[in-house]
Formats: C-alpha cells, structure tokens, sequence
C-alpha cells in the first residue's frame, strides 16, 4: 500500500516521463517536492522499487521505468506502463560549431528513453550538443540547442543529401548538416543557425568520417 508521499513521487515520475521522454533526476524530485535532501528521494524512490510500482537501473542516471497496475493499485511486473523503454549509454559532448571538441570515449552513464523516440533498439548513443550552429535545424521537428542531448544511430554511416550526421574531422567529433553536390561529388558540412558559421568544405585526403547519423534529440538535457 502507497503512502501518501510514495504516490505523489510515483504520479511525478509518471508525469515527467510523459512529458519530456525520460525520467527525472533525483535531484529534480528533491527540488519538486522541496526534499531536504536527495537521500530522501533516493528513499521513496527505493520503496516504490520494493513494491514494484518502479523499475530501476542500477548506477544509471534517470535509468527508472513506472510499472503498471491493476485496477486495484497493485503492481504488474515487466509492464511498463503505455511505453517499451530502452536504455542507451551517454558518451561526451560534441560540437556544433569549429570543430575543436573531441568526443569522450568513456560512458558517462546510461540514458532510458521511449523506444519510439529511434528507430531501433541497438546502435544509439546520446551525446551532449556544445555550440549554436543547429540551433535552426528540424529533426522530427526540434532543433539542437547547446546542452541538448542528441541521439545517433552510430551503425547507419551511409550519409544522404540532408542527413544531420556525426563527423569526425581530424579527431574531433561535430554535428552537421551533409550535403553532396549531385554532379561534383563535393561534400559539404553545413550550418543551420542564427549565428555566422561557414560551410565545412571536405576535400580529397582530409581526414574525416561520417560517424553515424542524427535520430532524435532530447530537450534541455543537462544533469
């Protein structure tokens, strides 16, 4: 049985997930509720885990899932409640602007998003947008603001006219837009921005690749 806290932190989780597509930290829930600390979030938390009305991932960030229940409040186990959620390992930052700032290598932690935000459940990481240049881009109708976070699907390399990619260009990770010139074969990096960027031309022996391509981003990212 729920305790009266225990559901308003439930009905949080529930409703932050809905509406941003992951769940809160705990120090968003300690915030929310203005909790002394985030050891008592970190307690509701556990026993909502206890009584299966919660699934957790351990040492994830936001890595939790509401379970659903039966009309009598009781919880179903591996149910998760109107969406399938994946988890995906968060690794870095990469720019929007000159290419300056290399991609970590190391996981920072694992992100647990609804599986219809991308198109497969393996092969996606999330990286932390540095910079303004697409800051005017539509990816399923966002742009990529600096400390958003942007999902790649680092399998799918076959870049196309107006694909947002991934580039690596001596070293350094960076979001594009990729255009080919048809008739040519020139291959640009381009800038959808308020700021003045200037085009990336890529020539014949640069040291570059597509290292995936942009599939969705998440909004106001930052821990």
């Amino acid at each position: 049985m729920l305790t009266k806290n225990q559901k308003e932190v439930l009905d949080y989780v529930r409703s932050y997930t809905a509406k941003h597509e992951f769940a809160p930290s705990l120090e968003e829930i300690r915030k929310h509720f203005k909790l002394a600390s985030v050891s008592t979030a970190h307690h509701y938390l556990k026993k909502l885990e206890e009584g299966k009305y919660l699934s957790r991932e351990a040492n994830q960030p936001r890595g939790m899932s509401v379970l659903a229940g039966d009309f009598m409040g009781s919880p179903i186990m591996g149910n998760i409640i109107g969406f399938e959620y994946i988890s995906i390992p968060l690794v870095g930052s990469a720019n929007c602007g000159p290419a300056e700032i290399l991609a970590e290598e190391n996981i920072e932690g694992y992100l647990s998003i609804q599986r219809s935000m991308v198109p497969k459940k393996s092969g996606i990481f999330a990286l932390r947008a540095v910079g303004k240049s697409l800051n005017r881009a539509n990816i399923k109708g966002k742009t990529i603001d600096e400390g958003d976070l942007v999902l790649v699907d680092f399998e799918d390399r076959d870049a196309r006219n107006g694909d947002y990619i991934l580039s690596i260009i001596d070293g350094a990770a960076n979001l594009k837009k990729y255009k080919k010139d048809k008739k040519t074969g020139q291959v640009t990096l381009v800038s959808e921005t308020t700021e003045l960027w200037k085009p990336i031309f890529m020539l014949p022996g640069d040291d570059w690749a597509v290292n995936g391509k942009i599939v969705g981003v998440i909004k106001g990212g930052k821990k």
